[in-house]
């Protein structure tokens, strides 16, 4: 998909997250372990590195966590949360800057989509980092919720209103006011997760869906994400205006020959 593309992401100094780069996507693992991949603000800076990254140089965003190790009974873990210690410190002003919710924002607005591969504790703003995905896969294993609420706070990373177009306005306020948590097979029914396997077939399920992603014209991918979150009043000139741009692309034109090819033989 970017094959000719040369230029990589430069972890040097990254403390929080691990980087695995190909042609055509990016596996960043969150990686506090020794906090449950709590999310503190040298994260957050990372995170930010990394879509600056990918704002120049498109490519397929997997996100995933701490994986579990069979031998050791350990499970594996996406993100407990923000983390607490620096969040008992924060004022209005903080909260007032968007921390996470900029974070967040950002990834969800990334050119080519966002995958979050979803195993073990994925709470509060670990929660709502997979809501900015575009697709989310989990496991049985998979804790997913907001309780916010109960530390005296709330929610203002997103899930407000990504939770409810997610799973509609009843379920979201019992997860964002009563402080339910949604297990795997919970996620799957409401149609948080699009699959839900073993924890071994995780990554190999994620990058499953990167391929099929992969396999679509990349200009005509980044250019459906970005109509599909345009606003309702947009349409549907926007969907016109950007269906006239890909008639003009040859990637259009190669592919339709090669389709009209293959209905010949």
């Amino acid at each position: 998909m970017a094959g000719e593309n040369l230029a990589h992401l430069d972890t040097t100094g990254f403390l929080t997250l691990k980087v695995t780069e190909s042609a055509d996507r990016l596996s960043v693992q969150l990686h506090r372990p020794e906090v449950k991949n709590a999310i503190d603000q040298q994260m957050v800076d990372e995170l930010h590195a990394v879509c600056t990254y990918l704002e120049s140089t498109p490519k397929i965003l997997i996100l995933s966590g701490t994986p579990g190790d069979p031998e050791n009974r350990a499970k594996g873990i996406f993100a407990s949360g923000a983390d607490i210690a620096q969040l008992r410190m924060r004022r209005r002003d903080d909260a007032l800057a968007g921390i996470n919710s900029g974070i967040f924002n950002r990834i969800a607005k990334l050119p080519m989509p966002v995958i979050a591969a979803l195993d073990g504790y994925a709470l509060g703003g670990g929660a709502e980092l997979a809501y900015a995905a575009d697709f989310r896969i989990g496991t049985a294993d998979l804790r997913m919720g907001n309780p916010e609420t109960n530390l005296g706070i709330m929610a203002a990373a997103g899930a407000t209103w990504r939770l409810k177009e997610l799973v509609g306005e009843p379920l979201a306020k019992e997860i964002l006011l009563a402080g339910k948590v949604l297990r795997g097979d919970d996620c799957l029914r409401v149609g948080l997760i699009t699959e839900l396997v073993e924890p071994a077939e995780l990554m190999p399920a994620a990058h499953a869906l990167a391929d099929r992603i992969g396999a679509q014209d990349p200009l005509a991918v980044r250019i459906s994400k970005a109509v599909f979150h345009a606003p309702r009043e947009a349409h549907p000139m926007i969907d016109t205006l950007a269906q006239g741009m890909l008639f003009e692309s040859q990637a259009k034109f190669d592919r339709m020959a090669e389709f009209l090819d293959r209905k010949k033989k």
